[in-house]
């Protein structure tokens, strides 16, 4: 019998909020694939979890896949982990769920925490639809993305890094327009979790002068 591969969201800043179904499953397998095993070592130290882990994160080959799939066929079960939120979504996992599928492993989904919902949740913009990008090109595509934004009929949720956040916003203001309405979010449950919302140029000049943290930037429909 075939083991199950869980696919099981982590905190994305606040670690008490690992669900209680989280916490018994990355107790009870047998391996736990990880993004990162120091970053969530953290996790588990903080809940006593002593789980075996190995690392699996975008760089990984062909190989790995291969491994973790091999468990899975000796019937042990394994969680899939990313650094923080559900893996998979602007996260490694991919290619390990595709392979899972293929082999007729069971791939079982447990909700929980994703920094796209928790922003859009608070963001004052509309949620009924919502058009999500993840990261957006460092350069080719950017262009057509932007002017897809522009246009777009539902409100539009992206991350971007602190290095280039206030570049991006600049481009955003020659194709949406100065006064569209935006709102972005850093530092999502922790300490230092903060919204700036409002029209784009006045965000522009509201932000500090060093950036810092991943931030979730959405934008009102047209």
């Amino acid at each position: 019998m075939k083991g199950n591969l869980y696919i099981i969201p982590t905190p994305i800043g606040n670690l008490e909020d690992l669900t209680f179904r989280a916490k018994r499953l990355l107790e009870e397998v047998d391996l736990i694939a990880c993004e990162d095993t120091r970053h969530t070592g953290i996790l588990l130290k903080h809940y006593g979890i002593q789980t075996p882990k190995l690392s699996f994160h975008s760089h990984s080959g062909q190989a790995k896949v291969d491994k973790i799939i091999a468990f899975l066929k000796e019937g042990k079960d394994v969680a899939l982990v990313s650094d923080a939120g559900t893996p998979g979504i602007s996260d490694p996992g991919y290619n390990l769920v595709q392979a899972a599928l293929e082999n007729e492993v069971t791939v079982t989904p447990l909700p929980g925490a994703s920094a796209v919902t928790t922003a859009l949740s608070a963001s004052g913009l509309p949620t009924d639809k919502f058009l999500y990008l993840g990261f957006l090109p460092v350069k080719k595509g950017r262009q057509t993305l932007f002017k897809k934004m522009a246009e777009s009929e539902y409100t539009v949720v992206f991350y971007e890094s602190p290095h280039r956040l206030k570049k991006t916003l600049t481009q955003l203001v020659e194709h949406v327009g100065e006064d569209r309405i935006i709102s972005i979010a850093k530092e999502l449950t922790k300490i230092h979790e903060t919204y700036y919302r409002g029209e784009l140029n006045l965000i522009l000049n509201e932000l500090p002068e060093t950036i810092k943290g991943e931030y979730v930037v959405m934008i009102k429909p047209k």
